[in-house]
């Protein structure tokens, strides 16, 4: 039997792989986005009972800038974060979790508040984890009055809608991130829920001692105690006609007016910078898509040019002497090869430039909204609030005022607490 045996060049298969390597180099990386599902805020189907509905505060969140390159721009920079525009996400993102909140009709009011605000149902906080135009990420931890922990420093993240970016209309329509802030309401209704109708007026009662103590602490002692696993419950519960109660029921409706004026010019400040906020939210989302873009084009190119270059070197003569066209044919795979490959290579240098171009895009729109961030000013009852990083002082400054009604309303005299009454199973 005869053995036919075929002998294909190896300077074909070279110049094969080298103009595989130049196709691949000139090619560029597509990624596929697309909409995403829409999550929507759970919707209260019935009415709830006004002793069982919780108010709710939220304080402002912390900006999640990293102390150990707080101070250096170029760090910061290339982790997309930028603190002016962070401080005030710090006081914006709330406000939308707000909104959301409030269209369920699960709670009673909502406020986005102060850091030192803390006699209220349900207080939520949050860190940003991470936040740019693409993606965004929330840490949430969730209480009530009695010290129960609802959520725990729980992460909520999602890409961005990019729904929401196409038009101006449906950048108004719904946030980007809307999905992160409906998550977050479930997950505050599914805590509530689990709490039987009695926990959750005790609650209420305990978020109103809480405060009483606070300004007498006296008159209100002996009415909250700790349990077992550390919350506070009601010990006992003054009398409906208490008239210190009743003193302190009103001096707690001016304090809600006052957190109420605060929660409103908070809500004046996000509104004043949503459209802007918004169209910086939707271009540094095309600049941050542009940038990893060319950095994985410039990645892909220069590689795999510098791979072509490399072959056209590297690759054997294996023409036999008087082969001319093999020989030619092998001059022009090095030949073809060394000029796609550098062609490559050249490309990729200039898309590391097109990225640094893109990089420096966001952080000239990251500053341009820095500019447009200033101080909140509102004066109440002849006492001036300033809604930045003293708004916290301000509002410390006010309780202390809240105690100094209380006393001269009360001439300064603490009555003595009633005698300990056993707390109804169902207060």
């Amino acid at each position: 039997m005869t053995t036919i045996q075929f002998r294909i060049p190896r300077a074909p298969l070279a110049l094969c792989g080298l103009l595989a390597a130049s196709l691949l180099a000139s090619g560029c990386v597509v990624k596929d986005t697309r909409p995403l599902p829409k999550v929507g805020a759970v919707q209260a189907t019935q009415q709830i009972p006004d002793n069982e509905l919780l108010d709710v505060a939220i304080h402002e969140f912390e900006p999640g800038i990293p102390k150990e390159i707080a101070g250096d721009e170029d760090a910061l920079a290339k982790r997309r974060i930028y603190p002016d525009v962070r401080k005030a996400e710090a006081r914006m993102l709330p406000a939308t979790l707000r909104s959301t909140l409030e269209s369920s009709g699960q709670w009673g009011a909502v406020r986005v508040v102060p850091q030192s605000v803390q006699f209220v149902d349900v207080v939520v906080t949050g860190r940003i984890v991470i936040s740019s135009g693409t993606d965004l990420a929330l840490a949430i931890t969730a209480r009530d009055s009695t010290g129960r922990v609802w959520l725990d420093d729980k992460v909520y993240k999602s890409p961005a809608d990019i729904g929401s970016y196409k038009t101006e209309a449906a950048l108004k329509a719904r946030d980007p991130f809307q999905n992160v802030y409906s998550l977050i309401a479930n997950d505050l209704v599914a805590a509530r829920n689990r709490l039987p109708p009695a926990d959750l007026r005790e609650v209420r009662r305990v978020t109103e001692l809480r405060f009483a103590q606070d300004l007498a602490p006296e008159a209100f002692a002996g009415y909250l105690q700790k349990d077992a696993q550390g919350l506070t419950r009601l010990a006992r519960l003054p009398a409906d006609d208490d008239p210190l109660l009743a003193r302190v029921a009103k001096i707690r409706e001016r304090d809600a007016s006052v957190i109420d004026t605060v929660d409103g010019y908070n809500g004046n400040f996000t509104d004043r910078l949503r459209d802007s906020y918004g169209g910086w939210r939707r271009t540094s989302y095309d600049a941050i898509e542009k940038e990893d873009r060319t950095r994985s084009q410039a990645r892909a190119r220069t590689v795999l040019g510098a791979a072509a270059v490399l072959a056209s070197i590297l690759v054997s003569g294996n023409c036999p002497p008087n082969d001319f066209n093999c020989q030619r044919l092998e001059g022009a795979a090095r030949t073809a090869g060394a000029i796609s490959g550098t062609a490559a290579v050249l490309s990729g240098i200039k898309k590391f430039s097109d990225a640094k171009v893109a990089a420096q895009e966001v952080n000239e729109l990251a500053t341009s909204f820095q500019n447009e961030v200033a101080p909140q000013v509102v004066e109440l009852e002849g006492r001036t609030l300033r809604l930045t990083g003293t708004a916290e002082e301000q509002y410390r400054e006010w309780r202390r005022l809240l105690g100094e009604i209380y006393r001269e309303e009360s001439g300064g005299i603490s009555v003595a607490p009633p005698a300990p009454a056993v707390v109804p199973a169902n207060p």
